[in-house]
């Protein structure tokens, strides 16, 4: 039977002295605590080439853990014949545009209907590679630019350049209220203790790094530029929240004013809606894992937020 091999070193401090249940729910965090528990208990982590089958084991740090998934054990090994927007392909990697409403990996309320679904439909080969390819994911209702990995080789690359902060990553994004000047937010963020599938500025939180610049102003919102130095969940949305300047139409992280008037050629009030945070990846950039040659891809807003800023405009 065919195994799917998750590794990782542990070199950061924080990790040091925990559970290797709980190590193991921080790094590989698409996957629940539980999941992973079961897998210690059935023999199928290692740690430093050796099998623990002891969750509560206190990691030390600058070890290896291994985590063997078995095909079968695998959750999202479904493959959907949905459409991938490709912005770009080789036999190494392939760029995607992501489009509002996809989710990126399957998890609780989504077990299929996802792109890594949509990845195994459009290469079976895929199903070899860790994660199906994906090196960093997108919130549903973000949308934009995507790497994903066409094999091994190019994933442990990404993985090892995402870690180092050599894949850059920019966003645009219209937020609620005037933004006085550009700047740099330095917060760790961690799961917010009780709205569960939010997470919240902590002091015990992982690092999280946000700069950015100002756009455009608009009477009542600010259409910045985000890049991102690491990759936390819902970065953007909780560093913008936490300045006081949630993204436009954020469920989790604003008051949920996803509205604007304005008013039309004939100067009559109307009223713009907006269904989704204003935010999209459209700026990446890297060496390519064999051709080590610099690759880059902008790609404009989507046709929503091309009509939001016609409104705000």
């Amino acid at each position: 039977m065919k195994e799917t091999k998750l590794s990782t070193t542990i070199s950061c401090i924080s990790l040091f002295g925990k559970r290797l249940d709980q190590v193991l729910s921080i790094i590989f965090n698409e996957y629940s605590r539980s999941y992973l528990k079961k897998m210690i208990i059935m023999n199928q982590v290692a740690v430093n080439g050796i099998i623990i089958n002891i969750p509560d084991k206190k990691i030390l740090g600058k070890e290896t853990i291994t985590i063997y998934l078995k095909n079968e054990q695998i959750l999202y090994d479904l493959p959907e014949n949905i459409s991938l927007n490709i912005i770009y392909e080789d036999d190494h990697i392939l760029v995607i545009n992501k489009p509002d409403g996809l989710v990126v990996h399957p998890g609780s309320g989504h077990k299929t209907g996802t792109i890594l679904n949509a990845l195994l439909y459009y290469d079976k080969n895929i199903r070899n590679v860790p994660r199906s390819g994906i090196v960093h994911r997108l919130d549903k209702n973000t949308t934009g630019l995507m790497v994903i990995a066409k094999n091994i080789f190019s994933y442990n690359y990404l993985v090892k350049l995402l870690k180092e902060r050599k894949i850059v990553r920019k966003y645009q994004g219209i937020v609620t209220g005037n933004v006085i000047s550009g700047g740099t937010i330095n917060q760790p963020i961690m799961r917010h203790p009780i709205k569960r599938t939010c997470m919240t500025v902590n002091r015990l939180g992982k690092t999280a790094i946000t700069h950015y610049t100002i756009i455009n102003r608009f009477k009542n919102h600010t259409h910045i530029s985000i890049r991102l130095e690491t990759g936390r969940t819902h970065q953007i949305r909780v560093h913008m929240s936490y300045i006081k300047h949630p993204l436009f139409g954020d469920p989790c992280y604003s008051n949920f004013n996803n509205y604007i008037k304005y008013k039309n050629d004939q100067k009559i009030n109307q009223v713009y809606k907006f269904s989704r945070q204003a935010l999209h990846a459209n700026y990446l950039s890297f060496l390519h894992p064999v051709r080590q040659n610099l690759m880059s891809w902008t790609i404009p807003f989507p046709k929503d937020m091309i009509e939001l800023i016609s409104k705000l405009s």
